[in-house]
């Protein structure tokens, strides 16, 4: 049996596929409202019986607020290549550096469209 939880976090930012075509829509400077779902897993509760109490992810917002919301993610990152499936990555790497029971993360653009990280 394995126990999971989620949570979801909101940010504004933009960014730009320099290396697309130049016609491609997604070259051009644009930005999107980003949601992020993080995913804990584990197969034992605490004693409280949580897998982790929701309020330990409260540093992830305070990461994404003070680092990434409302700024230029190619510039935030250091990197040309910021898609939805690479910031589920990043975003999944900062998690499980610091929430062992982090097992998977998802990146929405826009509502219909998701990419997500699970090792």
């Amino acid at each position: 049996m394995m126990y999971r939880i989620t949570k979801e976090f909101h940010f504004s930012a933009s960014h730009q596929l320099k290396d697309l075509p130049a016609d491609h829509q997604c070259a051009r400077l644009h930005g999107h409202n980003y949601i992020v779902v993080v995913e804990l897993s584990g197969e034992t509760l605490n004693e409280h019986g949580f897998v982790r109490d929701y309020a330990e992810l409260s540093p992830l917002k305070h990461y994404i607020d003070d680092e990434l919301d409302h700024r230029h993610l190619n510039d935030v990152l250091g990197d040309d290549h910021v898609t939805a499936e690479r910031l589920a990555k990043h975003f999944y790497d900062w998690c499980k550096a610091r929430l062992p029971e982090t097992s998977a993360v998802r990146v929405s653009e826009t509502p219909k469209t998701w990419a997500e990280y699970r090792p």
